[in-house]
Formats: C-alpha cells, structure tokens, sequence
C-alpha cells in the first residue's frame, strides 16, 4: 500500500515535471520590432512589419525555431524618435522581447540604441545611415546599405559620366543629415565638388526656392538628393515644374515602387543605387541573389497584392539573419545570440552578401549595391 502511493506521488510529481517542461518549451521566442508603419517614412515601415508578420507565420507552421513559435510585439513609431525611444524601453522592461529587428529610420534607431545597449539585448537594425554601426557598438547591427557606400556608388556613375561639379540636396532628418555629411566628405575623397548644397525638411511640400537656387549656380552638372519617404518624390515634380534637364541621382531611401507610383512621370531618367531586389527578375539565372529576390518578391507579392520595395528586403535579411543566429546560438541567450550575429558569414539576402565581423556589424561590399535608372515607370538595370 505504501509502495502503490509512493508510485502515484512520484508519477504525479513526473507528469507535473513533465508539464511544466512543456510549458516552458512552448514559450515563445519574443521578436521585438519598432517601425515607422505612419507618419513620413510609412512607405517604408509598412512593408517591413508585412514582412515579418508574414515569414514569421510561415516559420511558426513550418515548426518554429528551437522547437518554439515565434512571436512578434510589434509598436509604430510614427516617425518619431521620441516615441520609438518609448517603445523600446517596452520592449525591454515589460514584453522581455529576446530580440528587437527595427527601427526603420536613423533617428528612431540612434534613440533605441542606448537602451538596448545598456540593456545587453541584440538589435538588428533596418535604417540606412552609417552612424549607427560606426562606431561598433557591441549589441547593434543593421541589414541597409549605408548612406557612405550609396554617396560612393552615385559618384562611381557620375565620374563614368564625366559629372563631377554637383549640386547636392539633402534631407533634414537623421538618413539625410547623415547622408549630408557622408556625401561631403566621399566627394573630397572621389574629386567630386559640390558648388551647391541645399537641405529641405521632411513635411516640406514645396522645394522650388532651393531648387532655383541651384539651377541659377553656375557650373552645375549633376544634382544628388539625399532623403527618405515622400519628399524625395516632392523634389522630382518641382524638378521638372523648374525645367531643370541636369542629370537627377537619388540615395537608396527611395528604393521601392511606391516612389515611382508619387512622382510619376517626373521620375522618369533619375538614377539611384538599391538592392537587387527591385530588379529581381532582370539578374542573370546564376546571380547568388536571384533565387532569393524571386523567392521573397513572389511570396509577398501573392500574400499582399503589392510590389516589393528593398525596405521589407531590409526585414526579410534582418528576420532571417535573427533566425538563423537563434539556430546556431542552440539558445536564446542574449550573449550567445549576439555572438552568432556577428560570426555571420555568407548570407545570401535581398541585399546582398552578408559577411559580418567583430568590426562590421552590417557584412556588406559596395558590390551589393547595383546601379538602377527609372525608364518608362519601371526600374531598368544599369549594371
């Protein structure tokens, strides 16, 4: 009789053990993202949370992670930085998220930045300037090309076509005022001069004074404008409102159809660098990159009835990059996550060859970039 109710204890003890064993492994893993779903940059954020609510749908049916779904907690910043440095402290203190993939602009990302560092969270950001992983900060990295190697690429092309006494026309916000000094210093370095330097703010809706001022500089041969969201699009109607017929180059910040679709027929002939996704389709069938570009244009484009834009390639790479650090680290132990980020090597994504390093918290070459010209509403492949 004894030893039938030490049996029953220790098989209730057992199934208890087990139970909670189970529970624990059904714990989900906690994606943290802050994007700018509103406000300027919503062309961009918008696609980047469609992105990872769609391939984390589709990691959780194929079996998850580590043998645990993925959960994303998911805040819109609104294109405030004020409001992303909030969110983040969400993320942290109260959602306990294991990761955080997003912010989607500069200056949502630099204000996270010192939370997830004092935190010792691992933070893949989705924003294009260099700042943010220059210095080397131990817990951030990001899947953009930055805003140096975009103001090296444009003035690749404008050297092979003889441009070199350029006007450039850079956004006020974090991307451009980063970008604005990136190009200043790359121009020096590339004999490049710039006889006009304008800015503009990002609610701006109108940029004919500064853009008359530079069709009445003397010299100019080229214009480059360094911004993000809707006002880039702003600037090529004026543009051509103006009469101005000087060749027109743009930063990566504008890289998706949407750009196209508001400037209209004013985009037609403007140059920019952006990832090989937008011309997916128009790489060579043994390009490393164009199973993957395919792969995540038609996968969203089925899912969403929309074009892709190389802001969701920016948090399919980042999601991805994530995951497979999970994979490798065996744990989400914050330590051994961030170290298996930085030891990534040959990631083929929408952006390009990832190789990071205990230096490079981004992984990526100037290669990466492919040169892009806007021909009748489409994107035509340069090289």
């Amino acid at each position: 009789m004894v030893k039938h109710s030490l049996l029953k204890i220790v098989t209730a003890a057992a199934i208890a053990v087990g139970t909670s064993l189970s529970a624990f492994a059904a714990d989900p893993i906690k994606i943290g993202s802050i994007l700018s779903v509103t406000g300027p940059a919503a062309f961009l954020g918008d696609p980047e949370l469609k992105t990872l609510q769609l391939y984390i749908e589709k990691i959780n049916k194929e079996g998850g992670v580590l043998g645990r779904q993925l959960q994303l907690v998911h805040y819109d910043d609104g294109t405030d930085a004020s409001k992303a440095n909030g969110f983040a402290k969400r993320l942290i203190d109260d959602d306990k998220v294991d990761i955080i993939v997003g912010g989607t602009v500069t200056g949502s990302t630099m204000s996270m930045i010192p939370l997830v560092e004092k935190a010792e969270i691992p933070f893949i950001s989705l924003a294009g300037a260099v700042v943010i992983i220059e210095p080397v900060k131990k817990w951030v990295f990001k899947t953009p090309h930055t805003d140096r190697m975009a103001a090296e690429k444009v003035f690749e092309d404008m050297k092979r076509r003889n441009l070199t006494k350029i006007a450039l026309f850079s956004e006020t916000s974090g991307f451009g005022a980063s970008g604005k000094k990136e190009t200043e210093a790359m121009a020096g370095k590339m004999g490049i001069t710039l006889v006009a330097n304008e800015t503009y703010g990002p609610k701006d809706t109108d940029m004919t004074p500064q853009l008359t001022k530079i069709k009445n500089t003397e010299g100019v041969q080229a214009v480059f404008v360094f911004g993000l969201g809707q006002g880039p699009a702003v600037v090529n109607k004026n543009y051509k409102q103006l009469g101005l017929t000087l060749p027109l180059y743009h930063a990566h910040g504008v890289a998706s159809e949407e750009f196209i679709k508001l400037s209209g027929t004013a985009a037609e002939g403007v140059r920019l660098p952006a990832a090989a996704l937008l011309v997916a389709d128009k790489l060579a069938a043994n390009d490393p990159q164009k199973p993957v570009a395919t792969g995540y244009r038609k996968a969203y484009g089925d899912r969403y009835k929309e074009d892709v834009s190389t802001f969701g390639g920016h948090a399919y790479d980042g999601l991805m990059i994530a995951v497979d650090a999970f994979k490798r680290a065996g744990s989400t132990d914050k330590a051994k996550v961030r170290d298996a980020i930085e030891a990534t090597k040959g990631y083929i994504g929408t952006g390009g060859k990832v190789n990071m390093s205990a230096t490079d918290h981004m992984g990526l070459d100037l290669s990466a970039f492919r040169m892009l010209e806007i021909k009748n509403g489409d994107w035509s492949l340069l090289y």
